[in-house]
């Protein structure tokens, strides 16, 4: 899908040299996938402290398997 975006020059070149990229292409498509990354990272950080454990559970059992 072509997308026509304007990007500040500075900071798209800046993208490009920082990051090693060949094209400004691959510089966003970079900079999305962290974004999107980190957005997920967030959703996950709020569960801390939400999620209910059962508090005889023996993790240690689980080791001695072996």
């Amino acid at each position: 899908m072509a997308t026509n975006l304007q990007i500040e020059d500075s900071l798209i070149t800046r993208a490009v040299k920082l990051g090693g990229h060949r094209t400004k292409k691959d510089a966003v498509t970079q900079a999305l996938i962290e974004y999107i990354n980190h957005l997920e990272q967030q959703k996950i950080l709020s569960l801390f402290g939400s999620v209910e454990f059962d508090p005889e559970y023996n993790y240690k059992e689980q080791r001695a398997r072996s």
